[in-house]
């Protein structure tokens, strides 16, 4: 079930609400606890007993490490809980792909391909394992207590709003809010306008440019595509002139910008509605002037899991010779890549955002401060525009083509009439992207997302809030394109 459907917008979420808020305080959590079990099972049924079963085992695992006063024990309870949150993110995640090249070694070494049968990925893996491993972390560090009932450590982990696709909310930045909230009309209205403008953004300009997108490059995930399809996307990239390249690139990396902060920002609001706090994940990342910039604005609850879990765990900055802290950013970038997804050109974006990262700090960041602010955040969204590319195209090889198409300087004159759709939409993704460059834009930012609001101002918001969730429910049906593209990392 996505947010951007009849079935969340018309039934689910109305019918969500009307019975959390009738339930008395007290019960709340397990109105909301039975919702998210309900809406993982509509989308993901065969998932849902793995799913609950290793979220008890971790509950009663770290409850148990709580009591032992070995650290040995301690220690060997912590790596056992992580163990299964890890166990179960290689095997369906990344299963198919260790056994795809193991096959590929075994042909280059002359032996017979072994057979086995593909596992199904299950939605949200990647984040609900996360979650599991800070919920094990925090709490043997000393962070924050363990929670005590079953039911709020299963709510934590499969709360609906952010299950399927983030953002990654650390335990230490729930705990208290899971076993005592308050919500009052000024947070339910808050979250209210929060989600419609994260639904616009996914519906009236993500869905609008991906539409356009997959026309040329096909589905996104190419793993499910035969030899013919993958064939048919090759010529396609291979007709395309230089002009047309960029376009579709620059496209993409509006669409994934929309779609996922459209996400975000959705899940943002429907746990403000409940009195959840749940961390930003994005902060206007195209206005960024390094690639280090844009990893501090990108997918932040990622960023910010990777330095506390593993960067540092690593050593981070305080080690003895700097090549090894340039070595654990590059690691951690590429990790974070496989992370996205088990491909080859998931690392490849990964590793290349990791010699950037290295590069800003080495010589980098000196050189764009002497190009000037606009200077440096149009060399900086360009270099992100074709590292998309691999994220983008699942193929090394067509990746490859498609930037060498980008780079042939063969143009073609685009007629802005046949793609005018495409073009307004464009402008308008571009316009919200890099309005906050100015003063005057990131004003108009705070007052659109401040929480003192007045009477008159929510008088305002609510009419042109609920005007655009109505425009959304008639885009949504005029259209049957509406894919989320994070829910399958």
């Amino acid at each position: 079930m996505v947010f951007s459907s009849n079935v969340f917008l018309l039934y689910f979420m109305p019918f969500f609400f009307l019975a959390y808020f009738l339930t008395p305080r007290k019960y709340r959590n397990y109105t909301l606890l039975l919702a998210s079990l309900v809406f993982y099972a509509y989308g993901a049924p065969d998932f849902i007993i793995q799913l609950v079963a290793s979220t008890v085992a971790n509950f009663f695992l770290v409850k148990w490490m709580c009591r032992v006063e070995k650290p040995a024990g301690k220690k060997l309870l912590c790596a056992l809980s992580i163990l299964i949150s890890l166990g179960l993110l290689l095997y369906y995640k990344y299963g198919n792909f260790m056994m795809e090249n193991l096959n590929a070694m075994l042909g280059f070494a002359g032996k017979s391909a072994l057979t086995w049968s593909r596992i199904l990925l299950p939605i949200g893996i990647s984040f609900f394992s996360f979650q599991s491993i800070t919920y094990t972390l925090d709490v043997y560090r000393g962070i924050n207590k363990p929670l005590e009932k079953l039911s709020d450590f299963v709510l934590y982990i499969m709360m609906f709003p952010q299950l399927i696709a983030g953002p990654i909310v650390r335990y230490c930045d729930v705990a208290e809010q899971i076993r005592n909230r308050q919500t009052t009309m000024d947070d339910r209205l808050q979250g209210f306008y929060r989600f419609v403008i994260g639904l616009c953004k996914k519906v009236l300009i993500a869905d609008v440019i991906g539409a356009q997108v997959d026309a040329v490059l096909g589905p996104s995930n190419f793993a499910l595509l035969d030899a013919a399809q993958l064939s048919d996307i090759a010529s396609r990239i291979a007709s395309l002139d230089t002009g047309m390249a960029w376009i579709v690139a620059i496209a993409y990396t509006f669409q994934i910008y929309f779609d996922f902060a459209g996400y975000s920002d959705m899940a943002i609001g429907l746990g403000r509605i409940m009195g959840f706090l749940f961390p930003e994940n994005f902060d206007n990342p195209y206005v960024s002037a390094s690639i280090t910039e844009f990893w501090r604005r990108w997918h932040m609850t990622l960023g910010s899991f990777i330095k506390n879990y593993l960067y540092i765990p690593l050593g981070g900055n305080r080690v003895k010779h700097k090549s090894r802290m340039y070595f654990n950013l590059w690691l951690c970038f590429l990790i974070s890549g496989l992370w996205h997804g088990a491909s080859w050109n998931f690392i490849v974006w990964g590793a290349l955002h990791g010699v950037f990262i290295c590069a800003d700090k080495l010589f980098l960041t000196k050189v764009m401060k002497k190009l000037g602010r606009v200077p440096s955040v149009i060399c900086t969204f360009l270099t992100v525009c074709i590292i998309w590319v691999f994220f983008r195209v699942e193929s090394l090889e067509l990746a490859w083509s498609f930037i060498q198409r980008m780079f042939a300087f063969e143009f073609v004159p685009i007629s802005f009439a046949e793609n005018n759709q495409l073009f307004v939409t464009m402008l308008v993704a571009a316009f919200f992207s890099f309005f906050t460059l100015s003063k005057f834009g990131l004003k108009v930012q705070e007052k659109v997302y401040s929480s003192d609001f007045s009477d008159k101002k929510h008088i305002i918001a609510w009419c042109l809030a609920a005007f655009a969730f109505v425009f959304c429910l008639a885009a949504l049906n005029a259209t049957d394109f509406s894919p989320f593209i994070y829910f399958r990392f």
